[in-house]
């Protein structure tokens, strides 16, 4: 792997050409875009690095938002963001929400921010970003929502969802997402998810009717569900589904369909093996979760149950069309199960212009070649897509790396690229962002960086999707957790 930078503009955004090593059975030449880097200099976190990306589409737009300066013990300096207004093909000068942070040079109490989200509300014609600030002492009493009003390019000191009622609060993984289908009864209503960690991880639901001015108290599902990293979806009659990490190893969900009034008890998607990732890596099994045209919900997640003895990590996916009722868990053939190559972190993309059959799929992840790698892990980035809603898949592109694990940030929890990645269909083609770790640090100094491929992926046809996913052949029980993890180890900040 060999990377050319050519650096321009105050916060160094610079252009990587990066020729990828073959991947299972391609080899990738992928360009990719260095869109933002951290441009901060307090002592107290770790510079340059960017880390958790999210995204979101609608039309032409594409807003990413990622966490930059990352403390060691949780949370960062402040939260960035870059847009586009191509899909994907260039990106904007990056920039970095305002009032989050004394870190960061604004007049409050936070020092810290983390688990940034993005959102779009098509009723009021506003982008949303959500992300928790945390006090000195390291918890966190309430929720932001920053909002921009002209298309993503400028954003406004945020908003604060009320803390829920409740002895202890210390919150924790927001996520939000709009109803953005006009004939929906609930047009115009936005929802954030969080948890409360104060309440043993007590799932909560907010809801804002006004372009996220002003939100509800938090209010718990109807059987109190425990959990975190749920990723509300919006279907066309207005149903709210939230897929979330439960803490009885499981993938979860419930829904709304009274627009956010009240929440369901959650049902079981899946049972969930997990095999922890070498070289301490900070990552579990979060849910990443798209939606497609007609209403049918996609989530996946990482997974070991078609690996002999555990050995590593494949992603594996379950489809809903209510929410209730769920498929079993089907394996995306990235490489054969005897590769040894390990798979966490994905960020799934649904189009929401396709459905069914036809709905078009973009899965990026990250990736170790090799599973037991030990202290010597060398972390890559992949891609693969689907034309037919998951039932094939092409072949496996690398996008990027290897990249040591000393060349991204070092947390408590593991060396970190985030928790989550997200990808975004923007015009039938796949906009994501992903956290890059480049040279060898010295004891204060890093460089992760945010970067885009430097042209959207497209999904493969289906000549070329010639690889079926498959619920048989697990070989390891899909109960209990895994190896190497356990309900403490359930990721914060």
């Amino acid at each position: 792997m060999r990377y050319w930078k050519a650096f321009s503009g105050a916060v160094a955004v610079a252009a990587v050409t990066v020729f990828a090593a073959p991947v299972g059975a391609a080899e990738a030449n992928v360009m990719l875009t260095r869109v933002s880097s951290d441009p901060f200099t307090n002592s107290t976190s770790q510079h340059a690095t960017e880390v958790e990306p999210d995204t979101f589409a609608h039309g032409s737009t594409v807003v990413g938002t990622f966490q930059v300066g990352r403390f060691f013990s949780g949370g960062s300096t402040d939260i960035g963001f870059v847009r586009s207004g191509d899909g994907g093909a260039t990106w904007g000068t990056p920039g970095f929400l305002p009032g989050l942070t004394f870190s960061a040079g604004a007049a409050v109490p936070y020092e810290r921010v983390s688990d940034p989200s993005v959102a779009f509300d098509a009723a009021h014609d506003t982008w949303l970003i959500s992300s928790i600030p945390l006090l000195p002492n390291l918890s966190v009493p309430i929720v932001f929502v920053s909002r921009s009003t002209d298309d993503g390019q400028t954003w406004s000191p945020p908003k604060t969802i009320p803390p829920p009622a409740a002895k202890t609060v210390n919150l924790d993984k927001n996520w939000t997402v709009c109803d953005n289908t006009a004939s929906s009864p609930f047009y115009g209503h936005c929802y954030t998810e969080l948890d409360n960690f104060g309440a043993g991880d007590l799932e909560l639901m907010s809801t804002s009717t006004d372009g996220g001015l002003t939100w509800s108290t938090p209010v718990p599902t109807g059987g109190n569900d425990k959990g975190l990293g749920g990723q509300p979806l919006v279907q066309p009659d207005g149903t709210v589904i939230v897929p979330f990490e439960s803490l009885n190893n499981k993938i979860e969900a419930f829904r709304s369909t009274d627009g956010g009034a009240s929440w369901a008890k959650g049902v079981t998607v899946s049972s969930v093996r997990f095999k922890g990732v070498a070289g301490g890596l900070r990552t579990s099994p979060l849910p990443t979760a798209e939606i497609d045209g007609a209403g049918r919900v996609y989530v996946a997640w990482e997974d070991c149950r078609f690996r002999a003895s555990c050995s590593s990590n494949d992603i594996v996916f379950s489809t809903s069309a209510d929410g209730v009722n769920w498929t079993a868990a089907s394996r995306v053939p990235i490489d054969p199960v005897t590769s040894g190559v390990d798979h966490f972190i994905p960020g799934l993309a649904v189009d929401p212009a396709t459905a069914g059959a036809t709905a078009r799929l973009g899965l990026t992840y990250y990736f170790y070649p090799k599973a037991g790698c030990g202290g010597a892990c060398q972390l890559e980035v992949g891609f693969i897509s689907s034309p037919d809603g998951g039932a094939h898949w092409g072949t496996a592109t690398q996008l990027a790396g290897p990249m040591a694990l000393s060349q991204i940030a070092q947390t408590s929890q593991g060396p970190m690229v985030g928790d989550y990645i997200s990808s975004s269909f923007s015009g039938g083609k796949v906009a994501t962002l992903f956290a890059v770790g480049l040279q060898q640090p010295s004891t204060t100094t890093f460089d992760e960086a945010m970067y885009a491929p430097s042209t959207p992926l497209t999904v493969a046809s289906p000549s070329q999707a010639t690889n079926a996913s498959s619920t048989a052949g697990a070989v390891v029980p899909a109960g209990g957790a895994g190896t190497g993890v356990t309900q403490q180890s359930i990721r914060r900040n």
